[in-house]
């Protein structure tokens, strides 16, 4: 795929419906200079830039699971293989998942009036049936498609709340009492509290050692995934350029005017809870103040904002990280195990598509333990226990070799 698709792709995934809150809590806690606590993590990304990325596209994975298995090997790979698999496809996404859905809650709650449950049931189900029948390309075509609602509806948004009435225009809002001692870029040199916490920490430690999605040293998950899906190694370098020029300098900017302009309008939480009574108090917090700052719009660019913020919502939870070891296009990748069971003179091979429940050809050996084509062997052919030697892994388009 061409590098500006899949750069946008990669904003988009980390365009979610929490990032906009999140910032915003950020700002209205810590003042513009708070940021650094996620803006550290761009030397990593000019390292992936630069360095890693050209060498995930050279090592034509599919996965970066997969590459586990080509650098380390043995039973302590297949090991690291699937411990990480496990975290992070499971336990640390979950986490994740719950962080964004908690957003829509949110959203939904002071925007439109739902329910929690009616939130996440609506949204959910509408974003599982297209990913999972449209697979990566469907993804990362929508991811492009909602990434530019998103950013049109940001900035729409942004110009209409700076110039309310309430607001004063930004020259107003930039001198008000409540917004001016949030206007530093970097903290303060006196404060050494908040600069060791938004700055040094985050300088000298927390760009390596914590796992940033999207950005953590050499690129990974997502990121990853669409580095290995570029058309070329140039490809795989403007796309991750262009990535981290758009997450880190254009795209934060209208949510940081709308924090700094929810400061005027709504200066505690008391005051959102006394403009938004229905909420639960339980999840009102700073963050609650974008979505507050956006019931102020008018019918109309009210609609496109809530439209790119459930496309930011869908963008994030179409996050294909394929943990659990499926790859997009190609053979099963699962922690390579000798599988001692094959088909009396059939050989099977796994489906090319994205979803694990569809089989297509029947070609070649099941190399690896996968629940759909082995139930599939089952159903429809013989099986026996023979003597077979597998050679693993198996890259995409080879054939095993079965000797009876």
């Amino acid at each position: 795929m061409l590098w500006w698709l899949l750069g946008i792709s990669m904003v988009a995934t980390t365009f979610s419906a929490d990032t906009p809150n999140l910032v915003t809590n950020i700002v209205r806690e810590k003042g513009v200079s708070g940021n650094w606590t996620w803006w550290a993590f761009l030397l990593t990304g000019m390292f992936t830039v630069y360095l890693y990325s050209k060498l995930w596209r050279r090592s034509k994975v599919l996965t970066d699971l997969e590459f586990y298995e080509l650098r380390y090997s043995g039973k302590e790979a297949v090991f690291l293989r699937a411990f990480r698999a496990i975290y992070l496809g499971v336990f640390f996404n979950v986490i994740i998942m719950a962080s964004v859905c908690l957003a829509g809650i949110k959203i939904g709650g002071i925007l439109l009036g739902l329910s929690p449950f009616e939130c996440i049931f609506y949204s959910s189900l509408i974003t599982v049936l297209y990913s999972t029948l449209g697979g990566l390309r469907s993804v990362i075509y929508t991811d492009l498609i909602q990434f530019f609602i998103a950013m049109v509806g940001s900035i729409w948004a942004t110009y209409y709340i700076i110039n309310l009435e309430e607001v004063g225009g930004l020259g107003v809002m930039l001198s008000h009492s409540n917004v001016i001692d949030k206007l530093n870029f970097f903290p303060s040199s006196g404060d050494m509290d908040q600069l060791l916490i938004v700055l040094i920490i985050p300088l000298a430690v927390q760009w390596w050692a914590v796992w940033y999605p999207g950005a953590e040293p050499g690129g990974g998950g997502y990121i990853a995934q669409r580095m290995l899906s570029a058309k070329d190694e140039k490809n795989a370098i403007y796309s991750t350029l262009l990535f981290n020029i758009t997450h880190y300098v254009i795209r934060p900017w209208p949510w940081i005017l709308i924090a700094l302009s929810s400061l005027v309008v709504f200066p505690n939480l008391d005051s959102i809870a006394t403009a938004f009574p229905g909420v639960d108090k339980s999840i009102i917090g700073n963050d609650i103040a974008y979505p507050a700052m956006l019931s102020l719009l008018p019918t109309g660019l009210l609609g496109l904002v809530l439209a790119s913020l459930i496309a930011d919502f869908k963008s994030a939870v179409t996050d294909p990280n394929f943990g659990l070891g499926i790859k997009p296009f190609g053979p099963n990748t699962f922690p390579n195990f000798d599988n001692l069971i094959i088909m009396d003179g059939v050989q099977i091979n796994f489906s090319k598509f994205i979803s694990p429940f569809l089989i297509f050809s029947i070609n070649s050996s099941p190399p690896t333990i996968s629940a759909p084509a082995l139930f599939a062997s089952s159903v429809f052919v013989s099986s026996h226990t023979t003597a077979t030697f597998i050679f693993l892994p198996v890259p995409p388009g080879r054939l095993t070799t079965v000797l009876m």
